[in-house]
């Protein structure tokens, strides 16, 4: 056995020295592939190193970028010294460069500051090597870039955008003029630079949608537009499925304040969590919500049939959110807002029901997964399990509010559904804060009025008012 481990230990130190040295190959490969390609265009050699040397500091820091994420960094970079590039060959004026475009877009779609920030520095840097080493032009793109990003963080309206790219055209205007030490040259130029600012902000709103599609994400704006009841998708859910609407908009509002209190995105919480269950529409009275208190629909289905109902609507909401083409950051909540997760109720009365050579897999009786994978699908995973539970109890008396959070959250956390998404401890805490405030809130207990006893005046005049009517 302690062979066994030994092995196993050896094993585990091989497998990670060959993925550093196949690391260190990938980036001494790439390195020359870079500076192969500087080379044939005739670019200053220190462009590539310098960029080596940008993702060397992403990986010592540790940053959580992801490949698919450090491939679309890569692209709107290229982007950037594509048209700069073309640019300085046509032997036009840098003015004409539409720099602040590509901050606009990443900071938008993907609302990282710090990767933005680098990405500023990177381009700007670049395009003044490419300038013949214009350190005016590269503070003057810098300047620029992180205007950019700090006036379009967290934008919910195109309004903002617009607003953004005039500011950036007047400082833009102001930098140069500052630069120049402030002796007006040619008002062209100035004027050039405040209608590049305002057009780069016009063309990041035109292309938005379309690289929200290819990066396969979602900003703010376009979640604002799914958050509006009129949408057919809710519409339908309305109409069909009126308990898990009503269900959906309180799990949003949990959502909603608990991403806030940890910093986590609350816009796209509480849009994920309206649509999370969208898959109940198509069996909308085999659910709680949508049931009669005295009838059920599963008291004439057995215990496996009745979680195969269940357990259908990951399945099936999935496929609805295709039809109606959402976007996959919200089918993410679809999929994962049960984790893999055990249908208990169902999986109890099969256990009752079990007869003495049959044998049930707890397996069988859970959801499919995936797993939480980001803070938002998480806390949407806890709202609609504290949600549910909390509108079973019988007695809603805050201290009983109160234990039934705490056991469901304590519940997920060991049952590892929690596992893959980075909530802290201490970000649970402050999520259970947050929903036992706002449950107690919505289902408080209420004093019981008593029957208005009718005095003979008041007879009197409901009498007088019966013969006015007739």
């Amino acid at each position: 056995m302690i062979k066994r481990i030994g092995i196993n230990k050896i094993k585990v130190e091989l497998s990670k020295f060959q993925y550093q040295i196949l690391t260190v190959l990938k980036f001494i490969f790439g390195l020359f592939l870079a500076l192969l390609f500087a080379y044939i265009l005739g670019i200053n050699l220190v462009i590539p190193i310098f960029l080596a040397i940008l993702v060397l500091y992403l990986k010592v820091k540790k940053i959580n970028v992801p490949n698919y994420r450090f491939l679309y960094i890569f692209f709107l970079f290229i982007i950037n010294f594509t048209l700069s590039y073309i640019i300085f060959q046509q032997g036009w004026p840098f003015f004409y460069i539409p720099f602040s475009l590509v901050p606009m877009l990443f900071t938008i779609l993907f609302g990282e500051l710090e990767l933005s920030l680098l990405l500023v520095f990177a381009s700007s840097f670049t395009i003044a090597c490419l300038a013949r080493n214009n350190l005016y032009l590269g503070l003057l793109l810098f300047a620029n870039g992180i205007l950019s990003c700090l006036l379009v963080i967290n934008a919910r309206k195109r309004m903002v955008i617009i607003r953004a790219g005039l500011i950036i055209g007047l400082i833009q205007a102001l930098t140069l003029f500052s630069i120049e030490r402030f002796v007006l040259g040619d008002p062209l130029k100035y004027l050039i630079l405040l209608i590049n600012g305002i057009v780069c902000s016009i063309i990041a709103i035109g292309i938005l949608p379309l690289f929200e599609y290819l990066f396969k994400t979602v900003t703010n704006i376009s979640l604002l537009e799914l958050a509006d009841f009129n949408h057919p998708l809710l519409q339908r859910m309305t109409i069909e499925a009126p308990g898990t609407y009503h269900h959906s908009l309180i799990v949003g509002n949990l959502s909603d304040a608990a991403a806030r209190a940890i910093g986590a995105n609350a816009l796209l919480a509480r849009i994920g969590a309206y649509y999370h269950d969208v898959g109940k529409i198509e069996k909308a009275e085999y659910f709680s919500e949508n049931q009669n208190i005295k009838i059920s629909k599963h008291d004439t289905l057995s215990p496996d049939m009745s979680k195969l109902v269940i357990m259908n609507h990951v399945k099936e909401g999935e496929e609805i959110a295709k039809k109606y083409k959402l976007n996959p950051r919200l089918i993410d909540f679809i999929l994962q807002h049960h984790g893999n997760s055990l249908v208990y109720f169902f999986y109890r009365r099969a256990l009752e029901n079990l007869d003495e050579n049959q044998e049930i897999e707890e397996e069988g009786f859970r959801y499919p997964g995936p797993k939480p994978n980001s803070k938002e699908t998480a806390i949407v995973l806890l709202a609609d399990s504290v949600e549910a539970a909390t509108r079973a109890l019988r007695d809603p008396a805050p201290p009983k509010i109160e234990e039934a959070v705490h056991k469901i959250i304590n519940n997920r956390f060991i049952d590892g559904q929690l596992d893959e998404c980075d909530l802290t401890l201490k970000d649970i805490e402050k999520i259970s804060s947050v929903f036992i405030r706002m449950l107690t809130a919505i289902y408080h207990s209420r004093i019981s009025y008593p029957e208005l006893k009718s005095s003979p005046r008041y007879k009197h005049q409901s009498n007088n008012e019966k013969t006015t009517s007739l």
